[in-house]
């Protein structure tokens, strides 16, 4: 690569000329791709410089050996705004922009992951494409710990293996990621545990002005940390004093009570008055650490401020709708021009990627990282500025929410600075901390995450299935320690109740928009929504309900919320009547008066959060085509698998495995509950139908029972009776095949068990022969990926509750596992496009059962955890993850089933 070539490229994605900084053009040099660090300060390019390299390897030279996927994670909701809309403004003026719409190749889709969107779009059903996911540390580690936020369960799967494989991590202001931090280093150990049994790449990329080597080292991490901060991209010590490393910033101790509102805001405006004015005009930032406290300063500074002063609050307890405005009126370079007159109350928010550049900036004190960060946004722009650093207090209670320590040892280093007469530019504060011993350094820089995801973890959460109560493992501890995890809430009107009848809410067809939400942490949300509990001398009892309702995953429709529904990720929709928000102040539990709502730009139902309908009103077979057949739709589905398995280079035995995979995954259609339930005048008189269109199902959605009616099954899962009848295949022609009892056979007599007899009959069919070709190890990983496809049924084998309620028919077939029973039963069909058809096929719940099967040889559980053993968890599901976007892309095609071309014609 030459350089010139490199900076004409990079200049092309900017909206004026400019030149690569030395660090961007030497990151985009390296055309390897590997773990790193990135230690750049603020306002050098970093957004730009990192997508920067990854676009000019992945995107514009076509490098195999990069991600397609970069995978932005970042700790706060107005900074993935922010990224998002960089990239999008880079892509769109080199005319790569994917706008979801028409074909994707050789174009780069951007999404959005975070609390209260769309998980992404339609990212996962294109994974041999370029992409680039940007999202919270919530919604993306969540992802990657297969447990995603805000997504149906039977997402889950396919999320964590496109963000485990074909994946760039970067974890942007890891300063400001508490225990998510170590979660990423911990997971990325993990990974590279598994590279050599895996596909494509994995890598992560630390990114943070103030990264210290020393947070991504633990036990588990520590035979690779040292190969990840080698060499960290960094700004010379020779170029920091230029440019913005030269802008004066004198630095002051103050101390203010911690509930002296009124007194930091006649601080502020004194300060504030000082400023001349300049190019920029006359901008003072005021971060306050808590919500609460910002709050009551910016009620204070309006009631002291004149009329003509532009007095501004930024926090994260605002909807979009509010938060859109900002960068256009005063959170941006452009709105600050000479007639600027603005303070501006925020909290932590205003840490990292906002382009302000503050004549005097008043901090409370805070982490020494984040001091930084906030020193950042003093004379951004060059020049001179005030830094105040406040003292609210170090006790317990008035250091929320940090630690007391971090704060004494950042009032330490603030009182040295200032005796020392430095400034806080760039240039002086590293020249400080290079003048500090490691004892100093290490206290200025504390990192004791409060919880370590250990890899026995990491392999449990692969299994997605719930327990006996419908719990999971928790996985918050791993993404932030505080209580700080947020659920999203909308504002509704809706009509008021009879007395005590809180259960009329929302509609089925009401999705709540991105705009509308506003992030509030689920323990604030319990106690504003529900009431804190109080004690009596009897038992505690909850305060008076209120209108709020949380979306049902199985049901698909708004259920009345309660404590226990009110988790990280939630949607929540709350009558407007019931208050708790203003648009000046954001989020305010105590306020009763009306929420106006956000108006709607379209009709209700149309759009909205898809991540509301993932797993509700599920139609296995509806499809945008309409009428078609299993072997059609397989064979449409086997020849997408394949387009996208050569894209992303997976060698010819996987692909061979993925095909036979494709060719079987709906052969448990042609079951009778699963035939029955397509119920149309204009029906096909056929009993192989894979896709049907939506109104030819009944209803409601998931009413599977045989066509006279005499046999429900509301549990039933169509590729648990794929898989099941692979099985049944191997028993008929090769009963002492490898995969099921072949291993065994030595000892067989000794257990008592005679040797199995193949049932005879007719050769098998060429895909039966494909099957049969097949090693105990393809045989387990193709079985599994047939069970798996729709991510509802995966390691484990087990009645769910619906087969619970299965009346006992006296036959001693017991109860369904999934909708299916002993000795069920698929009639001959063809299960591919032009070849020849497969007999009748017997199933047998034999796999399910635990210990050694006389017919099918190991069970379930203990064959799904080999396949995931052998692959590791991360490349097990991205197969998954490969297959499912080929079966839900197949089921969109329009093109017409040959097979129904005679029907057709005669309708």
């Amino acid at each position: 690569m030459s350089d010139p070539e490199f900076a004409s490229w990079f200049s092309s994605l900017t909206t004026y000329p400019v030149t690569p900084h030395a660090w961007q053009s030497g990151l985009a040099a390296d055309a390897t791709v590997r773990s790193r660090v990135l230690r750049i300060p603020t306002g050098m390019g970093k957004t730009l410089g990192v997508f920067g390299a990854w676009a000019w390897h992945r995107v514009y030279r076509q490098d195999e050996t990069w991600p397609r996927r970069l995978v932005w994670c970042l700790p706060m909701r107005a900074l993935v705004e922010q990224t998002q809309a960089v990239v999008a403004e880079a892509l769109s003026r080199t005319g790569l922009l994917w706008d979801g719409r028409g074909e994707h190749t050789g174009r780069v889709g951007v999404h959005l992951l975070m609390g209260g969107s769309d998980p992404g779009g339609d990212w996962h059903l294109y994974p041999e494409e370029s992409a680039v996911l940007i999202g919270t540390q919530d919604m993306l580690l969540s992802r990657a710990l297969n447990r995603g936020y805000g997504a149906g369960r039977a997402r889950w799967p396919i999320d964590f293996g496109l963000l485990s494989h074909d994946a760039l991590w970067v974890i942007d202001e890891a300063q400001l990621m508490d225990v998510g931090l170590a979660t990423s280093a911990q997971l990325q150990a993990y990974h590279d545990q598994d590279a050599d049994r895996g596909f494509r790449p994995r890598h992560t990329w630390w990114m943070s002005a103030t990264l210290q080597p020393s947070w991504l080292r633990s036990v588990d991490t520590e035979a690779r940390q040292r190969a990840w901060v080698k060499d960290p991209v960094m700004i010379p010590a020779q170029s920091r004093a230029a440019a913005l490393g030269s802008a004066r910033k004198t630095l002051r101790l103050a101390a203010v009570p911690a509930s002296a509102h009124a007194e930091l805001a006649e601080l502020a405006l004194a300060e504030h008055a000082r400023l001349l004015a300049g190019e920029h005009g006359r901008v003072t930032l005021l971060v306050c650490n808590q919500v609460d406290r910002a709050t009551e300063t910016y009620r204070a500074l309006r009631e002291r401020a004149s009329a003509s002063q532009d007095i501004e609050l930024v926090h994260s307890r605002f909807r979009p709708a509010e938060r859109s405005g900002w960068r256009e009126r005063f959170l941006s370079r452009e709105p600050c021009g000479p007639a600027a007159d603005r303070i501006i109350v925020a909290t932590q928010v205003v840490e990292a990627g906002v382009d302000i550049s503050a004549g005097c900036v008043i901090s409370d004190l805070a982490p020494w990282p984040s001091l930084v960060q906030r020193f950042g946004r003093c004379a951004r722009y060059g020049g001179e500025g005030l830094c105040v650093v406040v003292d609210r207090g170090r006790e317990e209670g008035e250091a929320a929410p940090y630690e007391a320590a971090e704060l004494e040892a950042s009032r330490w280093a603030t009182a040295e600075v200032e005796r020392r007469r430095l400034s806080v530019s760039l240039a002086d504060l590293e020249a400080f901390e290079e003048s500090l011993d490691e004892a100093e350094r290490q206290r200025l820089y504390p990192y004791s995450p409060s919880h370590l995801l250990l890899r026995g973890e990491f392999d449990e959460l692969f299994d997605t299935t719930p327990d006996l109560t419908g719990g999971d493992l928790d996985i918050s501890r791993f993404i932030r320690s505080s209580d700080d995890r947020d659920l999203q809430v909308s504002w509704r009107d809706l009509a008021q109740p009879a007395p005590g009848n809180y259960s009329a809410g929302p509609t089925e067809t009401c999705r709540p928009r991105r705009d509308e939400l506003c992030a509030v942490p689920f323990l604030a949300a319990r106690d504003w929504l529900c009431g804190r509990e109080k004690a009596t001398s009897r038992q505690p009892r909850l305060r008076e309900r209120v209108r709020a309702w949380v979306w049902d995953w199985l049901d698909g429709r708004w259920a009345l919320a309660d404590r226990a529904a009110l988790l990280p990720g939630r949607v929540v929709c709350v009558a407007a009547d019931v208050g708790g928000y203003d648009p000046a102040f954001g989020f305010v539990p105590g306020l009763r008066t009306r929420v106006a709502p956000v108006p709607l730009a379209v009709e209700e139902g149309d759009g909205g959060l898809d991540a509301l309908s993932e797993d509700a009103n599920d139609v296995d077979g509806a499809s945008v085509a309409g009428w078609k057949t299993i072997a059609c739709h397989a064979a449409e589905t086997a020849a997408l698998l394949r387009r996208v398995a050569s894209a992303v280079g997976l060698a010819e035995p996987t692909v061979s495995l993925l095909d036979t995979a494709a060719t079987w995954h709906d052969i448990g259609k042609a079951h009778p509950a699963f035939q029955g339930a397509i119920r149309h005048r204009d029906r096909p008189e056929r009993h192989d139908l894979a896709k049907a269109p939506d109104e030819a199902w009944l209803r409601p959605p998931g009413s599977y029972r045989t066509t006279d009616d005499a046999d429900a099954r509301p549990g039933f899962r169509h590729e648990l009776a794929s898989a099941l009848a692979l099985f049944s295949v191997l028993v008929r022609h090769r009963p002492d095949h490898p995969a099921l009892l072949g291993e065994w056979l030595g000892v067989l007599p000794l257990l008592g068990w005679a040797p199995p007899a193949s049932a005879g009959g007719a050769a098998p069919t060429p895909d039966e022969a494909r099957l049969l070709d097949c090693s105990s190890d393809g045989f387990d990983l193709v079985a599994y990926l047939v069970a798996s496809h729709h991510g509802k049924v995966r390691v484990a084998l087990h009645a769910g509750p619906k087969d619970q309620d299965y009346p006992d028919r006296g036959d001693g077939r017991g109860l369904p596992i999934r909708g299916i029973r002993e000795g069920d039963e698929l009639p001959a069909v063809s299960v591919f496009a032009g070849r020849e058809g497969v007999p009748a096929l017997r199933l047998t719940l034999e796999p399910a059962f635990m210990g050694l099967s006389a017919v099918t040889g190991r069970s379930w559980r203990e064959r799904t955890s080999r396949v995931q053993e052998r692959l590791g968890p991360g490349a097990l599901a991205w197969l998954e993850g490969l297959l499912a976007a080929a079966d839900r892309r197949a089921s969109r095609l329009g093109t017409s089933d040959p097979d129904l071309a005679e029907w057709e014609g005669g309708r």
